[in-house]
């Protein structure tokens, strides 16, 4: 079993090399041995980071009870997250280059701990109610995905994409234990409690991972003694483009436009997959089944363009999952009523909401390289959420027009397929190890 010490028991050169995109560099299992509590610690920091929202809504119904709230009211402390969360998330990569993951990590989680405990002290107003979630969102924009990707990222190559993979899936455990957690907390203790126990229950589980195993490249380099560090000055060789440089960048430029329209057409889909789903004849039962293999094919889509991504180049693994949409669309236009091909169709569409985040990363890192990895990525990971929160308003705005959502499943076919055609066409991935020094 590797030991933190073990893990921090690295020289400037094994620095080099571990962070260097070459064919001579550790393997998938090398990297895994040496780092795999990293990614356990990256997992459980952000399934904290998404406990608020997979919980809010076994709260929708204590809070309706006991103060007359709407669940609209009650909901739209998601939509003030999101209106923070979006435009910090560069300012947090920012300082994550900075000052690495872990120095942003510890404070991020004990802060956001705090605030989602605080959500107890509801008082009735609606006012305070918002304040509160806009309070736990600038707390949290320091857990959020960017922090723990980015330490995953520095420390492998080879396996890079299960790595981020597997650290992703920590929005999964959120989504499965979070409801049972919280439904139970509630029902013996009270809802205060309930937020009281997530917050600092939670967190603390988190905290302790994140203290024991989450060191990134930085962090491992202050571990060695100063004459090594001032030996081997580029020992961290997180080289790569500026966020200038990036935000210029054809390969990135492509891949942040794919990432938009894909999360405005899946998200917006998926939100309004029930009512979709019955209005191509399914009943309410069995389209509320059939959405539930969403979530499944989410989880299979993290894991398996992890184990792809390692295999073969990312932009065709890329290609090939944000096209699935377009054949989702197909399906559901001549479904009529058959569970079997609107499953088929759910499915699809799981699989791409599972795979393109991290997908983003992976990309990210190989195009823009590590040096401002934290900056570039925080704006991929802002227009991700900027896409969820347009998507459902979008598609909703269209049945309200015309009474169907057919347009946006007609619509949706050639969308996603330029999505995918856009990634197909990024080219090889740029050498690095032979880029300017690091600053």
């Amino acid at each position: 079993m590797t030991t933190p010490a073990q893990t921090l028991a690295v020289t400037p050169a094994n620095l080099i090399e571990e962070l260097s995109v070459t064919h001579a560099g550790p393997t998938a299992a090398q990297e895994w041995r040496a780092h795999w509590p990293l990614v356990g610690a990256a997992m459980m920091g952000l399934s904290f980071a998404s406990v608020a929202a997979s919980s809010l809504g076994l709260f929708m119904e204590p809070l309706s009870q006991e103060f007359g709230w709407s669940r609209a009211s009650i909901a739209g402390g998601l939509s003030v997250f999101a209106a923070i969360a979006v435009p910090l998330a560069p300012v947090a990569g920012g300082l994550i280059d900075r000052w690495g993951s872990r120095r942003l990590a510890i404070p991020g989680v004990i802060v956001s701990a705090t605030m989602l405990a605080a959500f107890s002290l509801a008082n009735g107003s609606i006012a305070q109610w918002l304040i509160l979630w806009a309070l736990y969102a600038l707390a949290a924009v320091s857990i959020k995905a960017p922090v723990w990707t980015t330490a995953v990222t520095g420390n492998f190559s080879a396996g890079r994409g299960m790595a981020l993979a597997a650290t992703l899936c920590g929005t999964a455990v959120a989504q499965t234990l979070s409801p049972i957690i919280t439904q139970y907390l509630i029902s013996t203790q009270g809802w205060r409690t309930a937020y009281v126990c997530l917050g600092f229950g939670w967190g603390a589980v988190a905290l302790v991972f994140i203290l024991l195993f989450f060191f990134d490249a930085r962090d491992r380099l202050r571990q060695q003694p100063a004459a090594a560090r001032a030996a081997a000055p580029a020992a961290v060789a997180l080289r790569g483009l500026s966020l200038r440089e990036a935000l210029r960048n054809p390969a990135l430029i492509r891949i942040a436009v794919a990432t938009l329209t894909t999360n405005i057409l899946v998200g917006g889909i998926l939100i309004h997959q029930v009512p979709l789903l019955k209005e191509h004849g399914l009943t309410a039962t069995v389209a509320a089944a059939v959405a539930g293999s969403a979530g499944i094919a989410s989880l299979c889509g993290k894991l398996f363009s992890g184990w792809l991504l390692d295999r073969w180049h990312g932009a065709r693994i890329a290609s090939i999952s944000l096209s699935l949409p377009a054949l989702a669309c197909l399906l559901l236009l001549n479904s009529a009523g058959s569970s079997m091909l609107a499953m088929a169709a759910v499915i699809a569409l799981g699989y791409t909401t599972g795979a393109q985040m991290q997908l983003c990363a992976y990309l990210t890192g190989r195009y823009g390289g590590l040096l401002s990895f934290g900056k570039i990525f925080g704006l991929m990971s802002g227009l991700t959420a900027l896409g969820i929160g347009i998507g459902p308003v979008a598609v909703g705005l269209v049945f309200d027009r015309v009474g169907s959502y057919s347009p946006v499943l007609i619509v949706g076919v050639p969308t996603a397929l330029l999505c995918g055609l856009l990634l197909a066409r990024l080219g090889p991935y740029p050498d690095w190890t032979s880029a300017r020094p690091v600053r």
